[in-house]
């Protein structure tokens, strides 16, 4: 039984159009064609030609384009691209031609269009292009390898039948019978971002922060993070270029690369209540003597009377903003006697005659450099008594006229401090009090001694 094959050669049309279009590199072709450098096209390999065994068991290998089929030996195969009426491909024997007189064939000798000849017929010379062999056959005679063509030495020689084609090297062109540079970056190159052409071919080239990837087309992000850790502190890669991060208390030198120290201190005179400490990458806040840091920024009065101090046993402490003092705990002086704590009264009438009927000893501190006017200490009658009328008058310590008394009750005036004290200073100021007995038509008076200490610091 005969096996009969139709092959439908729909491929073929898109084979041609393979061979039409330009290729993404001009002598590379899809697989199952080859580059043909005459016609500057793809053309299909023919397999079964190349590999000897292609076909296993005794089967035929047969060619199509792109690649090849094995089927028995007796098959018969009928080529038809879809329209046409199929055809056999058993070899028909052919008569070939004169190469003399191509249009009238000799009969008496056969020669198949496969083996190149052409028959001399008893001719005594051939046409352009070939040769008698001594067969009296007329053989293509190959005009490259016998150096008997016209190219130019910037071009190639490529034998045909009867003839030869003269075809420049891969990248150029011909220009009339020169061969000149293709400009392949002016068809299309497929470079991602640059195309530079070069002599006979071109080169891609990448914008600052990529580089070709394997292709040598394509282009991808360079990580300068990682390649050459270029930033002094942090560094984060972006697309095509990278940015640099400073550590806290750093910032980014002109040239965005290196970190420089911020001078916390040089912006603003509040950082530290007292004096600020420039660190690398950091600040810190110092207090003076008898101060100690609250939390960051601010001085806290240290108690050094709570703390541990130098006063004797006689003696009272008193702190204030910056420090202590020590006074006495008995304060009074003859004819005076300690009646209660800080109280001293005058017992003898004949003694006291013309002095305050008691002193009263207060201590107070006050901030350097406090905003005036500022109610300071309040004075107030502690008896009183509904006949009585209560006056109220600063009986020494204001001779710089730093105070001021103001009246704030029948029974009571407040101390005003009216001009800025600079410290440190201790001021003394007798406060007195005059009970005007109406009735009894009695006067007495009273002194309150104040002791203001004004610290050293605002603070």
């Amino acid at each position: 039984m005969m096996l009969e094959i139709y092959l439908v050669m729909t491929i073929a049309a898109s084979a041609v159009s393979q061979e039409a279009e330009e290729p993404v590199s001009y002598t590379q072709c899809t697989e199952g064609y080859e580059y043909d450098p005459i016609k500057e096209v793809c053309k299909d390999i023919d397999e079964c030609a190349l590999v000897s065994d292609a076909c296993k068991g005794g089967m035929k290998c047969i060619n199509h384009y792109g690649g090849y089929l094995c089927l028995p030996q007796n098959a018969q195969i009928f080529f038809t691209n879809g329209d046409e009426p199929s055809q056999r491909t058993d070899p028909i024997p052919q008569t070939p031609l004169n190469p003399l007189n191509p249009t009238n064939p000799q009969t008496p000798q056969t020669c198949t269009q496969s083996n190149h000849r052409g028959v001399a017929a008893g001719a005594t010379q051939c046409l352009l292009g070939f040769t008698l062999d001594e067969q009296n056959y007329c053989q293509d005679v190959d005009e490259c390898s016998q150096g008997l063509h016209t190219c130019n030495a910037d071009q190639i020689c490529y034998n045909t039948r009867g003839s030869y084609t003269c075809q420049c090297h891969p990248g150029y062109q011909k220009h009339g019978e020169q061969c000149v540079d293709r400009n392949e970056c002016m068809l299309s190159h497929y470079c991602m971002h640059r195309c530079v052409n070069t002599a006979g071919s071109y080169h891609c080239e990448c914008k600052d922060g990529y580089q070709l990837a394997s292709n040598n087309h394509s282009c991808v992000d360079v990580n300068e993070c990682d390649l050459t850790q270029p930033c002094q502190h942090q560094c984060f890669n972006l697309l095509g270029s990278y940015i640099c991060q400073c550590d806290q208390g750093y910032e980014l030198a002109p040239d965005s690369v290196s970190c420089v120290d911020i001078d916390e201190c040089a912006f603003s005179s509040y950082m530290c209540q007292y004096v600020c400490i420039n660190s690398p990458g950091g600040y810190s806040c110092i207090c003076p003597e008898g101060y100690q840091l609250q939390r960051t920024r601010m001085c806290q009065d240290i108690n050094e009377c709570d703390t541990g101090h130098e006063c004797r046993e006689d003696e009272m402490c008193w702190n204030y903003y910056g420090g202590h003092r020590c006074y006495p705990q008995n304060p009074c002086l003859e004819p005076y006697v300690l009646t209660s704590e800080n109280r001293c009264s005058c017992q003898s009438a004949g003694a006291c005659r013309g002095l305050s009927q008691s002193i009263v000893y207060k201590y107070m501190s006050i901030h350097s450099e406090r905003t005036v006017p500022a109610d300071i200490f309040q004075i107030q009658a502690t008896n009183i008594f509904p006949s009585a009328h209560y006056t109220f008058r600063i009986k020494a310590g204001n001779d710089g006229g730093e105070f001021f008394l103001r009246r704030i009750s029948s029974v009571g005036a407040m101390l005003v401090l009216t001009k800025s004290l600079e410290g440190p200073q201790e001021l003394i100021v007798d406060l007195e009090m005059i009970t005007q007995h109406t009735v009894m038509n009695y006067r007495s008076s009273s002194l309150l001694r104040l002791t203001i200490i004004v610290g050293p610091y605002p603070f």
